[in-house]
């Protein structure tokens, strides 16, 4: 049925199939018929930053800004959905067209720039739902925001979504927002997520619960950088890392006729990228911190070797538009496999 749907949906503009898309996930969350495509598996939880995931394969932010359709997501077995990325006010983001499928590459260039209802439709969308599964709130800046002041964007989500999210993610790697990816070195990353670190374990101090907070990079960095980024994270007592966010490369797509657009790209080509990322991160840490594998996951196979690159989780995104739920359910079952395998190996 997906493949039937998908090739209806190319046929449309690709922000506009995005769009229509999740209204009709939305509708049918509201009119109470996810039963009708619910996919549920038997699986090994997962525990990761004090959480309990049914199993290890998410929705990566970026699907569901507005958090309009999450509660549908959820119920195509993903272990958990992140929404986002959420700016403290809304904002129309870039100009169109931003949004171009590349699928002789199984690939996407997106150049969406954070574009957004704000954070109080979406916490407004979140307390509407009696959502059972784990759910991540991916934040930002606002496009008007200087780099110098984002902190204070950032923190002033947090604080706003930290009562509804199970885990939050600091984005500071989209290359669509001017200056952004600057944020991820030296005293700007740690001078950014000191206050979102305080801010959190106050809200545990008051409240009793601890909620999370991992922060996304990009793959666009040199080994050396990468482990920068990694000790001043473990300095600042962050959760975890979510490796990696689209690439500005087009190495794997020379020739293409969207190559040149500006943006990120996701999607099968940031596929080794990601993992070597992955794979740098947890070498270097050696266990001091959980890392979520994501990018250019486009099977089973794909998904197990961001495990075996050492993340404890995986993320899908782009995929999930070429394959649909198929490649849900074939992520959830290999990786339940791999893990369950490793557990006994031990």
């Amino acid at each position: 049925m997906y493949n039937l749907a998908r090739s209806l949906l190319f046929k449309l503009d690709p922000e506009v199939s995005h769009e229509l898309s999740l209204d009709m996930l939305g509708a049918s969350s509201r009119l109470g018929l996810t039963s009708l495509y619910a996919r549920q598996q038997t699986t090994t939880p997962v525990n990761v930053m004090g959480i309990e995931f049914p199993n290890a394969v998410g929705l990566a932010a970026g699907l569901d800004k507005n958090a309009e359709a999450f509660e549908a997501l959820g119920a195509l077995g993903f272990g958990f959905v992140e929404v986002g990325t959420v700016t403290p006010k809304g904002q129309s983001g870039n100009p169109k067209p931003r949004l171009f499928r590349l699928p002789e590459h199984d690939a996407i260039i997106n150049r969406m720039g954070f574009n957004n209802k704000g954070v109080d439709h979406m916490v407004s969308r979140i307390r509407k739902h009696a959502y059972k599964g784990v759910l991540g709130v991916n934040i930002g800046k606002n496009l008007t925001t200087s780099v110098e002041d984002a902190a204070a964007d950032y923190l002033a989500c947090l604080e706003e979504v930290i009562p509804y999210a199970d885990y939050i993610t600091a984005n500071i790697s989209s290359p669509n927002t001017p200056g952004l990816r600057s944020l991820q070195f030296g005293e700007s990353l740690a001078e950014l997520i000191s206050p979102l670190v305080e801010a959190k374990k106050r809200y545990a101090q008051e409240n009793g619960r601890q909620v999370p907070l991992a922060v996304k990079i990009a793959p666009d960095m040199t080994d050396d950088e990468i482990k920068m980024v990694a000790d001043t994270l473990v300095e600042q007592q962050v959760d975890a890392i979510i490796a990696t966010n689209t690439t500005l490369s087009r190495d794997a797509v020379v020739g293409h006729k969207y190559a040149n657009e500006a943006g990120g790209l996701s999607g099968a080509p940031v596929k080794d990228a990601s993992t070597h990322v992955v794979s740098v991160l947890c070498d270097h840490l050696k266990g001091t911190l959980p890392v979520i594998g994501v990018g250019g996951i486009l099977s089973g196979t794909d998904a197990v070797e961001k495990l075996q690159a050492g993340a404890k989780l995986v993320q899908i995104y782009s995929g999930f538009i070429y394959r649909g739920p198929e490649l849900v359910q074939e992520a959830v079952t290999a990786t339940d496999t791999y893990i369950r395998e490793a557990s006994l190996d031990k």
